[in-house]
């Protein structure tokens, strides 16, 4: 019934659009002329549809958060004062699923009681009544909607005004909503971190010096859960990566910026850019069956025990996968730098080498930086590789060669499986996850900060 509630209610809003338009058409005169008009017709028409269709979808919202709760009450009010004293939150779940599947008539294989098969009876009823209630209510809002704004069209009504509002409000709710969600999720991340605090000073998560958490049923925090192991891992793997692909990822957007032809340029930066498009599982898969082997081989060759999951494993594959961001973001920059300072420099008879050693690289220099902090934000938050490539490993140790493990495969670990999430071993993910979001919200600021300052400069 919500699919075809929905669909009407678009078609009315379609049909409302063209009469608003219709109408002002039909103020505008002979030749459809909008001089005589305050606004284009279309503002009229989108008048029109915005008042059919937004109080209308705003009564389906209200009504659909509102009717589960009425359901629930009708149910409730159906069952033996007595045996709903006896229930707690996940009986009453439990009870309310079985009396929509008997409401329903699929999943029902047990003995129903006589007061859940009245209750089924009385959902049953509602849930019937209430579509259709619904349905007309939708409908009689949406069309009440678009007769009152057909009456408010005249060649003097501020449609446009009324419009753009309504755009502005709607781009304004976006962005709150973009803004309370990360607010939403510090804020959970916080809470759950406190909590996990009261169970584990805060000294000992930062400072100390070995990850081994125990697992008791008693809700106490038993073993060791000292945070710099794996930050050192995240810091090392990290490290890695980024010796990888800051090098080569530079040199790729020097050469596309100031050598490559524009026929090559046309077809070698998206190639370039289909890396990032990769799944960073496959990328973990291909660490783990074929680099780590093949670094393994390499080693044994030369006389070299380097482990097949490892930092150095983890960081490489992490370092091609952010290749072409590093690339794709320094050849924007670089791009960006004035002609002018290249014609300068030539003109003073640098070559083409010298020019952007000494002017495009220095003029491009913080926008680049501030590439290089987004892409170490980039390898610092990476999962799926080092899960499957670093070895998960965590000691406090300096050799590259050897397993390591993060915090973001910690995190994995801790969160997985059967656990109590009450229980101090599953809420230290959620204080490792608010310290790598400030980590990473930190790199993210002063990068922000860096490329405004070049783009201040230049634009």
């Amino acid at each position: 019934m919500n699919l075809l509630l929905l669909g009407v209610l678009l078609a009315l809003i379609a049909v409302a659009y063209q009469l608003g338009l219709k109408k002002s058409r039909q103020l505008a005169g002979e030749g459809n002329s909008s001089v005589s008009l305050h606004s284009r017709p279309g503002y009229y028409g989108a008048l029109v549809a915005m008042w059919c269709g937004i109080p209308a979808f705003l009564i389906l919202a209200i009504w659909n958060l509102l009717e589960p709760t009425l359901l629930h009450e009708a149910v409730f009010n159906q069952v033996p004062a007595s045996v709903l004293l006896n229930l707690d939150d996940a009986s009453k779940t439990v009870l309310l699923d079985h009396v929509q599947a008997i409401a329903t008539g699929f999943g029902v294989t047990d003995q129903v009681m006589p007061y859940e098969l009245k209750a089924a009876q009385q959902y049953a009823q509602f849930v019937k009544i209430g579509e259709y209630a619904k349905f007309a209510v939708v409908i009689c809002v949406a069309m009440v909607g678009l007769i009152f704004a057909q009456k408010c069209i005249s060649q003097k009504y501020r449609a446009r005004n009324h419009v753009e509002k309504v755009i502005r409000m709607s781009l304004a709710l976006c962005s709150g909503v973009a803004i309370l969600t990360t607010i939403g999720i510090v804020m959970s991340m916080l809470s759950e971190a406190l909590h996990f605090f009261h169970f584990v000073s805060p000294s000992t998560f930062f400072f100390g010096t070995e990850w081994n958490p125990g697992f008791s049923t008693t809700g106490s925090a038993e073993g060791s859960y000292g945070l710099l192991p794996l930050l050192w891992g995240t810091l090392m793997v990290s490290a890695i990566a980024l010796l990888v692909s800051i090098p080569v990822g530079l040199m790729i957007a020097i050469y596309l910026a100031e050598y490559a032809s524009p026929r090559l340029r046309a077809w070698a930066k998206p190639s370039i850019e289909i890396l990032a498009g990769i799944p960073t599982i496959v990328y973990g898969v291909f660490a783990l069956m074929v680099v780590g082997p093949f670094f393994k081989y390499v080693g044994t060759s030369i006389g070299v025990d380097i482990n097949a999951t490892s930092a150095l494993t983890a960081g490489f594959v992490m370092g091609v996968m952010i290749i072409p961001f590093v690339s794709s973001l320094s050849d924007d920059i670089i791009t960006q730098v004035p002609r002018t300072l290249r014609d300068g420099s030539l003109g003073l008879g640098a070559t083409q080498s010298e020019t952007i050693r000494q002017v495009v690289l220095p003029a491009a220099l913080p926008g680049i930086v501030g590439a290089f902090l987004l892409a170490t934000s980039r390898a610092i938050g990476e999962t799926m590789i080092v899960v499957l490539a670093a070895g998960n490993s965590p000691l406090l140790q300096v050799n590259p060669l050897e397993a390591v493990s993060t915090v973001t495969v910690t995190i994995v670990n801790q969160l997985t499986g059967d656990t109590d999430f009450a229980s101090p071993q599953a809420l230290v993910a959620f204080a490792l996850g608010l310290t790598l979001f400030i980590i990473t919200l930190c790199l993210n600021v002063v990068a922000l900060y860096i490329v405004r300052k070049y783009r201040e400069q230049y634009e």
